[in-house]
């Protein structure tokens, strides 16, 4: 693994005794000492901390920050000038044919916008836009900052102990809040389904903060397996799995997420790459969803297993894009995508597994209630 990059909080996780392996180009804690079952129900029932520095942290500034805002709408399916400032919001980068380039989480925060985007997409997405934005708007990929997600039912008692203005923070709230000494900027967000926080933290001193909470008797550390398991009973998309340059956000379940003034109607409609396909397909519908998937009986149904209307049919009607076993629904669960005509709640299909075909009933989604603070 000599070609892969390190977090700065590597050597904290081989003193951890982490089992590490590749992940979108860095070396990655999968699991620690507890296991991914103990790990994953720990983060459920008290608080997990994460690392998620491999992520990328970008800053948008202009001479006027509604230039900026402006700019960033032209990208993105998502009402930017309209967020209060200290606001966050889930968005997607889309292609002029209506897919997901990439999904992200962008803040306001009053003079300059804060954006979050995935590890392996983060190159092409600041490539994206530094190409549509400047020389207007500065575009600044972040390499001084850690990122770490504290997750979980305790994990406001646990953080407020550092600062106890964090509790008064709400769903997707952002705020500057010194942590063990350290200048934090803190969201109450996450990628569990859990309450919780996302705290960017200077590198100097991301081993300290980070130790500064495991040392709390809630906390534990929490890896990659854990990451992917409480995500999928949460029902929340993988990138590069569940949503793709080829899945449009209604396809995806995401048109939750393109607020009313961006859509048909809209003071603002349209006016991002794609818009033409996503805006009918709101109206109109899409040829395949997005759905919950419940197998029948113990085997997991993995990614690209094939599913069918019948035990006989000859022709699929679609595919898996995660499973696996769901700790807390103590079942295996999965989510993929099938033809709209198949896709209600409780309908019957089969998945192809190891030359069987398995039954799997179409469930809504999520699997595991989410926890966040309104």
């Amino acid at each position: 693994m000599s070609d892969l990059k390190r977090t700065p909080l590597y050597d904290l996780h081989v003193g951890l005794g982490a089992k590490m392996v590749p992940f979108a180009g860095y070396e990655m804690p999968v699991q620690y000492s507890l296991g991914v079952m103990k790990e994953h129900l720990h983060c459920r029932a008290a608080a997990g901390l994460f690392d998620v520095s491999h992520m990328g942290q970008v800053i948008l500034r202009s001479e006027d920050p509604e230039v900026a805002k402006a700019a960033l709408e032209r990208l993105i399916p998502q009402d930017v000038l309209g967020l209060g400032e200290d606001r966050q919001r889930y968005g997607f980068f889309t292609n002029d044919a209506g897919g997901i380039e990439d999904d992200l989480m962008f803040a306001n925060r009053g003079d300059h916008l804060f954006v979050v985007v995935n590890a392996a997409c983060k190159d092409a997405d600041v490539a994206r836009m530094r190409a549509a934005l400047e020389p207007d708007v500065t575009v600044k990929l972040l390499e001084n900052r850690a990122l770490l997600a504290l997750q979980g039912p305790k994990a406001e008692a646990v953080l407020a102990e550092h600062h106890p203005m964090v509790a008064d923070m709400r769903f997707m709230d952002v705020a500057t809040v010194p942590i063990a000494g350290a200048e934090c900027w803190v969201s109450r967000s996450g990628y569990t389904g859990e309450d919780g926080y996302e705290i960017s933290v200077p590198v100097a001193a991301a081993t300290g903060v980070a130790q500064a909470l495991l040392a709390h008797e809630d906390v534990e550390a929490i890896g990659l397996g854990a990451r992917d398991s409480l995500r999928l009973e949460a029902g929340l998309c993988l990138y590069g799995h569940d949503i793709d340059a080829t899945t449009s956000p209604v396809e995806g379940g995401l048109t939750w997420g393109i607020q009313k003034v961006r859509r048909a109607g809209g003071d603002r409609e349209g006016g991002f790459p794609g818009a033409a396909r996503i805006l009918s397909e709101i109206t109109g519908g899409a040829a395949r969803q997005r759905v919950g998937l419940l197998p029948e009986g113990r085997a997991p149904m993995r990614e690209g297993t094939l599913l069918f209307a019948s035990a006989e049919s000859a022709a699929p009607v679609g595919a898996v894009t995660s499973g696996g076993f769901g700790p807390t629904v103590g079942a295996p669960v999965a989510m993929g995508y099938v033809e709209t005509a198949h896709a209600g709640e409780q309908t019957t299909l089969f998945g192809e597994v190891r030359g069987k075909r398995l039954p799997v009933s179409v469930a809504k989604l999520p699997f595991v209630a989410s926890g966040f603070k309104r």
